[in-house]
């Protein structure tokens, strides 16, 4: 989960400046003279703020990660438990055909890791403090395994990819929704008025919401196939066995009722729409289905 937050932060980040950048140079012309739409300008415009957004995120996945969490990355294991992450990794990113990824640990209670990078040949695999307290080494291999997997699949450079194409329909819809209630509801017909402006940022947010849904939606998809890759790299049993002491762990959290069905077991209210993994029940029911 992690990775996608942290992710979607620093695209929302990036997106805001690099908006605000081309309104104050005033480089964002999407109106003829006439005070019309261009909508091929506004489409361009829209497109390249949206997949620079993204597209810059991903380069700084690595850096942003390693700083939003303190992640510390091993230059040389100090104990045995860091080298065996190391080997571990190595081992694994050998049988998957990537680059040796870096490998860091940061502080955190919750059993938790996480796999980030612009390419499949320069990742990063970060695993919680907490992970390593309540997981076996056959447990942690195997969530190892499962991160190695987003990343020799591609993962992160798919949803950039996604949140690009997601970033450009929510500018270009949310402007002509601000272009239409300054011109057409409070009848401004010089400029870009106030009320376009606050007209357009309630649209982002709005068709932002909604846009995230289509990128938990693939979210979801992709763990089922990093489970699998996993269960390849780490063995089934092993990846079944990890996702079964996710599921105890969250049991045992004492999360608020209200916040239930937020939590990483998920649940079937609106909030499934919102999840960046599937249940734990369908993931493990999902492996030992498998042929």
């Amino acid at each position: 989960m992690k990775r996608i937050f942290l992710f979607i932060l620093t695209n929302l980040a990036v997106v805001a400046v690099i908006s605000i950048t081309l309104r104050l140079l005033g480089v964002d012309r999407w109106m003829d003279e006439t005070g019309g739409i261009n909508f091929s300008a506004l489409l361009v415009m829209s497109a390249v703020i949206g997949f620079a957004g993204s597209l810059i995120s991903l380069a700084m996945s690595k850096w942003s990660a390693k700083r939003m969490v303190g992640a510390q990355v091993i230059e040389s294991p100090s104990d045995p438990t860091e080298r065996w992450l190391v080997d571990t990794v190595k081992r694994q990113a050998l049988s998957a055909g990537i680059g040796m990824p870096e490998v860091a640990i940061y502080d955190a209670p919750d059993v938790n890791a996480f796999a980030t990078g612009w390419n499949r040949n320069d990742a990063l695999v970060a695993v919680s403090t907490g992970l390593l307290r309540n997981m076996s080494r056959e447990e942690a291999e195997a969530v190892l395994a499962h991160e190695i997997s987003h990343v020799a699949n591609g993962d992160m450079v798919t949803l950039a990819l996604i949140q690009g194409v997601v970033n450009t329909f929510v500018i270009f819809f949310a402007k002509l929704f601000g272009y239409f209630v300054d011109r057409v509801i409070l009848k401004n017909d010089r400029g870009h008025g106030i009320g376009m402006i606050a007209a357009e940022i309630v649209a982002q947010l709005v068709l932002g919401v909604l846009a995230s849904m289509i990128v938990m939606w693939f979210s979801r998809q992709r763990e089922f196939r990093a489970d699998a890759g996993g269960a390849n790299l780490a063995g089934r049993q092993k990846m079944i066995a990890a996702l079964e002491r996710l599921k105890v762990n969250h049991e045992q959290a004492t999360l608020p009722e209200q916040m239930a069905a937020f939590g990483i077991s998920g649940g079937k209210s609106f909030a499934r729409l919102f999840m960046t993994h599937p249940p734990l029940d369908e993931r493990i029911e999902a492996l030992r289905s498998a042929r």
